[in-house]
């Protein structure tokens, strides 16, 4: 005899005797658990199936003990991006035992109803009486906006057209292989922001700038990076890739 029970959410088939691994509980090791949501009971060639669960059937079961699973790593990386996480996970679980299916007759567990507080009637609001507010008055104050309106309108007028000057817009060097964060930034503080400028630089002019900013990145080889940056300044991006394809890190 066995059974299609529903346990901590997922579905698992089973019997009497059985070791069951199922997602951590709540319950204590050593206590008894019901689960109630059985979707099939099977004895020999009786098969009856729920709609979507079986009245009055459930499977018991004994908290065996609390455990963890095997652990896993997950582990992104983008490519010539500098980014990379690694991330470890273990999994809850609780083994149990089936101890029996019972067929009819179980009782479902109540569910829980929390009480919900008595709703506090307000008290009436008490509105104060209305003072009439003479025509007079009234005026005054529509005269008096319409004088600040007429000032904020002149002082808007007034106010200088800011000019906008036209700067080169920097480029993302990182798209040339071999070029990270902190070298498109030692780059771009050297005047060098812009793919035509990398272009025209020579691999000692660049690797003199590298060297000056950080000597971590003294190690870096820009042998190829003005001929990337000269198709990437043209367009040519097919076959900037493909030039990038046979590289190994910009070398």
């Amino acid at each position: 005899m066995y059974a299609i029970v529903e346990m901590a959410g997922q579905q698992f088939k089973v019997a009497k005797d059985q070791k069951v691994y199922v997602h951590r509980l709540q319950e204590e090791e050593g206590n008894k658990v019901t689960f109630d949501h059985v979707l099939l009971l099977a004895d020999g060639k009786n098969i009856t199936v729920g709609a979507p669960a079986i009245d009055g059937a459930a499977v018991e079961a004994k908290v065996v003990k609390h455990l963890k699973g095997d652990k896993v790593i997950v582990f992104k990386k983008k490519r010539r991006k500098g980014y990379q996480k690694k991330n470890g996970h273990r999994q809850s679980f609780t083994e149990i035992i089936i101890e029996s299916i019972v067929t009819s007759g179980a009782k479902k567990a109540a569910p829980k109803t929390t009480e919900k507080p008595a709703k506090s009637v307000a008290a009436p609001k008490v509105e104060a009486p209305k003072t009439e507010v003479p025509k007079a008055k009234m005026e005054t104050k529509k005269a008096e906006t319409k004088k600040t309106e007429t000032k904020k309108a002149e002082t808007k007028k007034a106010a200088p057209k800011a000019v906008v000057s036209k700067v080169d817009k920097a480029d993302d060097l990182k798209k040339i292989e071999g070029i990270g964060p902190k070298a498109a930034e030692a780059l771009q503080n050297a005047g060098m922001g812009t793919f035509a400028k990398l272009a025209k630089a020579k691999p000692e002019k660049i690797k003199e700038i590298l060297t000056e900013a950080s000597s971590r990145m003294a190690h870096l080889d820009p042998g190829t990076w003005p001929e990337q940056a000269k198709l990437a300044a043209d367009g040519h991006w097919d076959e900037l890739k493909t030039l990038q394809d046979k590289l190994n890190g910009g070398k």
